[in-house]
């Protein structure tokens, strides 16, 4: 709970009280946390919201409504006092400035979550290309004979690798860009974490096998 007497404040608290924007959003509020809120004569107020005529405190709204969200203290000690969910939108309405580090904030862990998924992203499709010499190394050795052309060999190293695809993605590389055609790069690159996870245990476990 957060003071905001001294600040000065009362009577652009009032200007305040009188939006019908704030009115709804005290509302919701109230509805949201307060089992003893009384909706009708909030819906009374958010009729009035607006009017020249319409003068809201803090201490009508309360006995009106039995609302918790804000509290108004009387005597030299007291003052109005507000849940931080309310003092934020209050603080956004005076100052444009401070709603604009309010969105950034809330956007930042996103950010930082986003950049922190792409980092494993990264570390486990270039883990899947390392382990992917690990079963090319074994299929040279024990999978392509003699005599092969070129075009046999990587024939050869698609059908294992489809193996995996097949196992993990349930298409075929092939299968896949038929139905995305519009889409760059291959079934692999689009990969979520872990997919990538699962394949490179896969292609661990199939160098096993074949060999």
């Amino acid at each position: 709970m957060l003071n905001t007497k001294t600040l000065h404040t009362d009577t652009i608290i009032q200007n305040w009280l009188r939006n019908r924007n704030t009115i709804e959003l005290l509302g919701f509020w109230e509805s949201m946390y307060n089992t003893n809120f009384k909706p009708l004569e909030f819906e009374g107020f958010k009729k009035q919201a607006g009017l020249n005529s319409f003068v809201l405190t803090p201490k009508r709204w309360i006995e009106a409504t039995n609302a918790m969200g804000i509290v108004s203290k009387p005597g030299r000690y007291g003052g109005t006092y507000a849940h931080r969910d309310i003092v934020f939108e209050f603080a956004s309405w005076i100052s444009i400035e401070f709603k604009l580090y309010v969105i950034k904030e809330f956007q930042r862990p996103k950010e930082e979550e986003s950049n922190r998924l792409q980092l494993e992203w990264n570390y486990q499709k270039h883990l899947a290309k390392v382990n992917y010499h690990i079963p090319t190394d074994v299929i040279k050795d024990h999978l392509i004979p003699e005599g092969l052309s070129p075009t046999q060999i990587n024939y050869v190293y698609a059908s294992e690798a489809d193996v995996l695809n097949k196992a993990l993605f349930g298409k075929t590389a092939k299968e896949w860009r038929e139905e995305k055609p519009q889409e760059k790069g291959n079934i692999r690159d689009k990969a979520t974490i872990e997919h990538l996870v699962v394949l490179s245990n896969l292609e661990s476990l199939n160098a096993v096998l074949i060999d």
